[in-house]
């Protein structure tokens, strides 16, 4: 693992390059090249042998399986941050139903460059491995080939039930309606959850012992450091660990942002990635990007920041309001999984790990309710007044109120929070009021209104919504 980030890093510094190289000397037309068959037949040979030598009993059962809809006229689309399973699921689903199915890669560096023109030569090549009759493609990291939504499109016309992952939103979900006309099911994957990464660590989540009480409190504390990242649950070493990290957020930055929106000031998106993820959980201030990043214009590090997001590194949470225009300021910014938070070189990882415990629900609550298409906000009424961090709304409605603290024993904090959660409860005409805490689960009834008080565990291995 450890010599699988440093060459990952290596490659971005090397395609960065490139691109920085050609867009100097040539103009765009004169770079494009047809790829030879030969290459990619030997690397659609090597990606059958990986994926034959697959052992699917030893992958976590995640909940996102029961969401594939097999035999369906539609693409299958699976997206989310790289390196999140994305993968690893399709897999796991199609070798579960005993399907016979093509895989492509398209995330190798020997297919770097590959444009729609090699895609025919890629089926050809597809179809000399797999036979003719092969009615299963599973295109993975397809969304830097340009022109691979007619590829895709063709491939459905024709009859073939087609998979894809891809690690940018834009393009794999706002882009998704225009290119394949209604004919996908998106998929939205997320890091392991809690649950999830008690399974991989073989805690029991059953047993009502002490002993399996105290493994499922000592993996809260892992996971709220380490995140879910399937791979680095596997690397033990530290500096493995920052290795692995550092150059997975390269590969974000280069791949899924530098090269598709040409940024130029790379040095400044990287600055302003490593902010965010340092301070998760709170509102994002331009002004401050700007310096951060040596950038001279506040629109530009708002568009920096929104590659972020798009690449799903980050989620940007709107405020709660009724008016719309109200709700794009004073975002905050969450990181998409906490292992980035401390597993990085030169990280601000701070003692507040209330913080850590919120990003946490956030992930949780989106990885809930995303399929359901519910909303998630905070909410603010005013300077001097405590907020409340997540407020559901499903259709216009609020449904449910959310605080989150590392623990109340503290008098003050108590106070605090329950105040915050009744007083958005009156203005928000909203009764669903729950708090999160690493305490003992415990309903508090103030007045007419209850407070579902739950331990942070107990709440994050309920799965109902």
């Amino acid at each position: 693992m450890h010599n699988k980030g440093i060459y990952s890093v290596f490659i971005c510094k090397i395609r960065e390059f490139i691109w920085q190289f050609q867009k100097k000397t040539l103009p765009l037309q004169q770079i494009y090249f047809t790829m030879n068959e030969k290459i990619i037949l030997q690397v659609l040979a090597e990606q059958q042998e990986y994926k034959e030598r697959y052992k699917k009993n030893t992958w976590i059962s995640r909940k996102e399986e029961d969401l594939f809809e097999f035999g369906s006229n539609m693409a299958q689309v699976v997206i989310g941050v790289r390196r999140s399973g994305k993968s690893t699921l399709c897999h796991k689903v199609l070798l579960e139903q005993h399907i016979q199915y093509a895989y492509v890669d398209f995330d190798d560096d020997r297919l770097y460059g590959m444009q729609s023109s090699d895609l025919n030569t890629v089926l050809n090549c597809v179809y000399q491995l797999y036979g003719t009759d092969i009615d299963y493609i599973f295109l993975d990291e397809v969304q830097d080939v340009e022109g691979w939504h007619l590829f895709v499109n063709r491939l459905l016309r024709q009859g073939i039930h087609v998979f894809l992952t891809g690690s940018n939103a834009k393009l794999l979900s706002s882009e998704l309606a225009t290119h394949l006309t209604g004919r996908y099911n998106e998929i939205r994957l997320f890091p392991f959850s809690y649950m999830e990464f008690c399974l991989a660590e073989n805690v029991s989540l059953d047993s009502i012992t002490t002993q399996a009480d105290a493994a499922r409190k000592s993996a809260l504390t892992r996971y709220l450091n380490d995140g879910g990242m399937p791979e680095l649950h596997y690397i033990k070493r530290p500096q493995n660990r920052r290795t692995y990290i550092d150059g997975l957020i390269e590969t974000i930055v280069a791949k899924d942002i530098v090269g598709r929106f040409k940024i130029h000031n790379t040095e400044g998106l990287r600055r302003i990635a490593h902010h965010l993820i340092n301070n998760s959980c709170q509102i994002i201030n331009y002004d401050s990007l700007l310096d951060i990043a040596s950038l001279s214009a506040g629109k530009t590090a708002q568009k920096y920041v929104s590659y972020l997001s798009q690449a799903f590194l980050i989620h940007k949470l709107q405020q709660f309001s009724f008016k719309s225009r109200q709700r794009i300021t004073n975002e905050k910014a969450y990181v998409i999984d906490t292992g980035f938070i401390a597993n990085r070189d030169n990280a601000l990882l701070g003692e507040n790990v209330g913080w850590r415990l919120e990003n946490i629900v956030l992930i949780e609550l989106l990885r809930r309710y995303h399929s359901a298409a519910d909303d998630i906000y905070y909410y603010k009424p005013s300077a001097r007044q405590k907020e409340v961090d997540f407020v559901v709304c499903r259709q216009g409605v609020v449904i449910e109120l959310i605080q989150v603290a590392y623990t109340i024993a503290d008098s003050k904090t108590f106070k605090r929070e329950t105040d915050a959660l009744l007083n958005a409860a009156k203005k928000l005409n909203c009764t669903n009021l729950t708090l999160i805490t690493t305490d003992e689960s415990q309903d508090i009834q103030i007045g007419d209104l209850t407070i579902h008080h739950c331990s942070a565990i107990d709440w994050l291995l309920n799965a109902a919504l």
